[in-house]
């Protein structure tokens, strides 16, 4: 496998500290983004999962913690939006240019507007896709969402 990919690469143009963690990624896990934090032996709220969604039909990406869902109507709300949903797996590769359980928010293949949930910038250091399945990056949040440019909201579903 591969440490350089194109999310790497820009993190590294960026000057963002960061280290990379590769796991043996399980294609036929339930949940990609546990599986990972399991794998990296990392509690899950640090292990950010990426997503790609669409609001008011235009695409977004949104990283929030492994163990929670995003809330659609925080999503849509963020994004100044009406509705939101999910991106199907082949649009988010097509516009992401990363295959679905490697997509990174780092160096898509267009730049598309981010958020991340505000309460993972309370973690000194989180794990983040790297481009790749099987790839993490460990860095600050705070680095994460500046070189993102990504707007700092809740975004997580409240639990019954």
């Amino acid at each position: 496998m591969s440490k350089q990919t194109r999310a790497t690469e820009m993190l590294a143009k960026a000057g963002i500290p960061f280290s990379v963690h590769s796991y043996d990624y399980d294609p036929g896990a339930e949940r990609i983004g546990l599986q990972a934090a399991e794998a990296l032996q990392q509690p899950p709220e640090r292990v950010l999962k990426t997503l790609m969604a669409s609001a008011d039909g235009k695409p977004v990406c949104v990283l929030v913690p492994s163990d929670h869902e995003v809330s659609i109507k925080k999503l849509a709300a963020v994004f100044g939006g009406k509705a939101a949903q999910m991106m199907k797996p082949a649009d988010a590769e097509r516009i992401s240019g990363y295959k679905v359980g490697g997509i990174s928010p780092f160096g898509q293949k267009r730049k598309v507007p981010t958020a991340i949930e505000a309460g993972a910038l309370a973690h000194d250091l989180v794990f983040i896709n790297g481009g790749q399945r099987g790839l993490q990056v460990r860095l600050d949040p705070r680095a994460a969402a500046e070189v993102l440019e990504a707007i700092e909201a809740s975004l997580v579903a409240e639990t019954a």
